[in-house]
């Protein structure tokens, strides 16, 4: 026999597992191990013979063959069933379940614990899996299930894979009326009693902007579906967050207490908080069910616990960016327009020349004033001088309530009366985004995955200290500190692997415009730890406020590489340029980045320290296996970005997001590329930093693939715009691998040097030497290029006419090994061999004698000496002398004394 356990006072949630179960265990049986919550209860009264059923009472003990749990975890929950798990002929004992972060004390000998809104929907993709069909009252019960436990999508732990469940089970027949008949049966006569006596008992405080409820209600004996009163307390209130006690007494000195907890906050974990007391469910939902002597206490602990939890708001200093574009009163609505298309911004505050603020002008009312003809007339005839303004500590929800109150777009922010930053609308809904995002997969019971702990865990313990080390020097200065970039996007990728990563690349970025910071906070933080990391060496590049602190070979911190910049935006003079930069807020400086994967900052100060910034959707994207571009004009501002999301769509094994395909086509049709290159001398994008993005590329395991992806984007064309990967180039790169692996086993060449002059004299000659030039090739490689042709067609005419190897040895040996690489690879077949055979065979060949053996025979040291030797070598290589003696029998006639 084989036997589905849900736990005592089952939910739908493990109801509808349950019948999944018997779906994918073929005449498997479903024991309800002690009683339901009313609405199943009365939900089985109707529909119990659509389902596999049986009583407790009724099992064989002796005749259990497996036994397997749903929606629970622990053995107490399991009444007295939980005795069967002790039982000799038990050969298999599942466990399937949704609840992270608790101990299991069920002997498994398989567990299935995953991220979803409700078990019932590994139950529903299972039997996708497998292409099972349900019922139209499985399907029901199912969606019920996930309905419930998520309720109807909206709770924090819901997530995609319980969308696309339902979606399912929709297909499959679940009736809706019936749904929405159980999903929220409404309160039983005893609960509405009991709500009344909860509301008017009913204590609660507001603590960092959050209101916190809790009741205690004593009843004569056990009350079913509490949950469903703290639920509607909830929402009847308003309130954030709820502990529902209810106690009664099981003798005189003896209770039993059961607490039902209810959150929206979020960061809370009540899970983890009831777990003290050997209770559980979700970080937004959990109860416990104990007997003690004195419920205060407990409630108490409870209670503390949650207020504990509560995060600190963010403040108007958290959201802000600083410094502000600030115009005066006398600018032109034309300059105010070119201010606004510079930065991006959709507003600038207006300022007298004491600093202080005078009015705010918006990006519509600049088009209005320009659309009628009033370019020329200054901005203090259009602005709005009728301001609200919040303070640096001022909360988010405060401001979220003036933006929604007075309808403003934008909140200047002061201090003593000085501008220090503005908050916008936009930088509201990214937070409030950013903690939807968070309450979801990046979430487990409500912690975010990557925090200092598990960041601590996933580094080698010296470079751990190293951040430590430079989060209390930016504290100490009242700056805050971030990890951002490739190292967040690594770790978020490695989340789920084991071991230590390695990272030799570093970026922080120091954000302190809030305090006491200058633009160059970033060295000055650089130049502190270097005066505690002696070995390390510093470098700092003024131009664009950043510094490096490198470490070559350190017994503790190998070749390591962090870069420390103070937080910045940037703007493109021209496509292609070098960006000029300007100290902005670490918002702003993620907003310059390239993609969203690359756009997150993990805070290493405190308060909020390991809080993960994720303004533009990267988590979501590294969750879809996809490279998205930040901005539309990025490609056309720099075109390494296109090489750099390559790199990392194959890198990765990503695809690259439709609409950042079209950007990459469109700013490669567009032309800009070459216009920018003859309008201006220097386009770094186009020249050095385009090499160091192909140099990291044909270094890669992977350059193969890349260029291929390259090729079909059209990319290849920012090297050269007839540059194309066609079946011939393929050939010759191939080939290529193969000449490295045969005639440079010493590895003196440098392999993405090579694979680049390959691409490069896949050209035709005349463009060659001024791609190599472009793009600052090193000048033996520009002159190689430039010469190749001339070469090239020197060796087809003449090799051919080489009947003897010392013939070919003679014409080939005047060209170094990088040039008769690439003119085999041109080359035909024929011509293929002979250099190939030099290349394994007869450069190899030394003369049989050497100047000293000319010297013992008595030939006088003499210019003399080279033509004897060549002769030598050229009888050699021709087979005319074979061994030492025939060389000086050789030497005796050619050369007689």
């Amino acid at each position: 026999m084989d036997l589905i356990l849900c736990h005592t006072t089952a939910d739908f949630d493990a109801l509808g597992a349950a019948v999944g179960l018997t779906c994918l265990l073929p005449g498997s049986k479903i024991v309800l191990t002690g009683g339901a919550h009313p609405p199943v209860r009365d939900f089985l009264a109707l529909h119990r013979d659509e389902y596999a059923l049986i009583e407790r009472r009724s099992v064989n003990p002796e005749k259990i063959r497996s036994l397997t749990v749903v929606d629970t975890q622990q053995r107490d929950r399991l009444g007295k069933a939980a005795e069967w798990f002790d039982l000799a002929n038990i050969q298999e004992i599942v466990v399937y379940d949704h609840h992270l972060g608790q101990d299991s004390d069920i002997p498994a000998t398989q567990l299935y614990l995953d991220h979803v809104g409700a078990t019932t929907t590994l139950m529903a993709e299972e039997l996708q899996k497998r292409h099972i069909s349900l019922t139209s009252a499985q399907a029901t019960v199912m969606a019920l299930g996930i309905h419930v436990d998520t309720g109807s999508l909206t709770y924090s732990q819901s997530t995609p894979r319980d969308a696309l469940a339902l979606a399912w089970l929709m297909q499959q027949g679940a009736s809706l009326t019936v749904i929405s008949t159980y999903r929220d049966p409404g309160l039983s006569p005893q609960l509405q009693q009991l709500l009344s006596q909860a509301l008017e008992t009913l204590e609660y405080i507001c603590l960092r902007g959050y209101t916190i409820g809790w009741v205690t209600l004593k009843t004569d004996g056990f009350v079913p579906g509490l949950s469903s009163l703290a639920t509607e307390l909830v929402e009847l209130t308003e309130i954030d967050a709820i502990l529902l006690a209810n106690e009664y007494a099981l003798s005189d000195d003896e209770w039993r207490l059961t607490v039902i907890g209810r959150s929206h906050i979020s960061g809370t974990n009540l899970n983890l908080l009831f777990q003290v007391f050997d209770g559980g469910g979700h970080s937004q939902a959990a109860s416990l069910n104990l007997r003690t002597q004195d419920s205060q206490p407990i409630l108490q602990q409870l209670l503390d616990g949650l207020k504990a939890q509560i995060p600190h708001p963010p403040t108007a200093r958290d959201l802000m960016s600083s410094p502000v574009r600030t115009i005066r009163p006398e600018t032109t609505i034309a300059e105010a327009q070119r201010i606004l298309l510079r930065y991006g911004h959709s507003g600038l505050s207006v300022v007298n020349p004491h600093g202080q603020l005078v009015g705010i002008i918006s990006r519509r009312d600049l088009d209005i004033a320009l659309h009628h003809g009033f370019s020329h007339a200054p901005v203090k005839g259009y602005m709005t001088n009728n301001l609200k303004t919040i303070t640096p500590d001022t909360t988010l929800p405060q401001i979220e309530s003036l933006m929604v109150t007075y309808d403003i777009g934008r909140l200047p922010v002061l201090e003593n009366d000085h501008l220090v930053g503005i908050v916008t609308r936009t930088d509201v809904l990214r937070e409030l985004h950013q903690a939807d995002i968070f309450d979801g997969e990046i979430h487990k019971d409500g912690e975010i995955n990557i925090n200092l702990p598990q960041l601590q865990n996933k580094l080698n313990p010296q470079l751990w200290q190293l951040l430590t080390t430079a989060s209390q020097e930016a504290e100490k200065r009242g700056w805050h500190l971030y990890l951002v970039g490739g190292a967040v996007r690594d770790l978020l990728l490695a989340e789920a692997e084991t071991g230590t990563l390695m990272i030799n690349d570093i970026d922080l970025v120091v954000d302190g415009f809030h305090k006491t910071a200058s633009v160059g906070a970033g060295v000055e933080l650089a130049k502190a730890l270097q005066e505690i990391y002696k070995n390390a060496r510093l470098e700092i590049h003024g131009a664009f406020q950043t510094a490096a602190l490198l470490w070559h070979k350190d017994p503790e911190l190998d070749s390591l590489w962090v870069d420390i910049a103070t937080s910045r935006t940037e703007f493109y003079p021209y496509p292609a340029a070098n960006p000029e930069v300007e100290a902005s807020s670490i918002r702003q400086d993620l907003y310059r980045r390239d993609f969203t994967i690359n756009a997150m900052a993990l805070r290493l100060t405190s308060p909020r320290a390991g809080e993960l910034l994720d303004f533009f959707g990267g988590f979501l994207d590294l969750q879809a296996k996809q490279i998205r571009i930040l901005h539309a004009n990025s490609f056309i501002e720099d075109p390494t970005r296109i090489y750099r999301g390559v790199r990392f769509a194959v890198r990765f094994n990503f695809q690259i997001e439709k609409q950042t395909e079209a950007y990459i086509h469109y700013a490669i049709n567009s032309g800009v590329y070459d216009r920018t290159s003859q309008e201006n001398t220097k386009t770094p994008a186009l020249q050095t930093r385009l090499k160091t993005e192909l140099k990291y590329i044909l270094t890669a395991t992977y350059w193969q693939s890349a260029l291929k992806l390259l090729d079909n984007l059209g990319a290849l064309q920012c090297i050269h715009p007839t540059l194309k990967l066609d079946s011939e180039l393929y050939r010759q790169l191939n080939l290529l691998e193969r000449c490295l692996g045969r005639f440079d086993k010493q590895k003196t060449l440098t392999n993405w040097h090579i694979r680049l002059e390959a691409l490069i004299s896949y050209l035709k000659p005349e463009y060659r030497a001024k791609v190599a030039k472009n793009l600052q090739l090193a000048d033996d490689s520009i002159a190689r290029l430039k010469n190749l042709s001339h070469i090239q067609a020197e060796i087809i005419t003449l090799l051919p006419t080489c009947d003897y190897p010392s013939q070919t040895v003679y014409l080939l040996r005047k060209h170094d090994l990088p040039t008769l690489i690439l003119i085999a690879l041109q080359s035909s077949r024929k011509i293929r061999r002979k250099i190939w055979q030099y290349l394994t065979t007869w450069v190899n060949v030394p003369p049989l004698l050497t100047g000293n053996d000319l010297k013992q025979l008595g030939y006088k040291p003499s210019p003399k000496y080279k033509q004897m030797l060549d002769d030598l070598l050229t009888a050699t290589l021709d087979g005319m002398i074979k061994d030492k003696a025939e060389a000086r029998e050789f030497l005796t006639k050619h050369y007689p004394r």
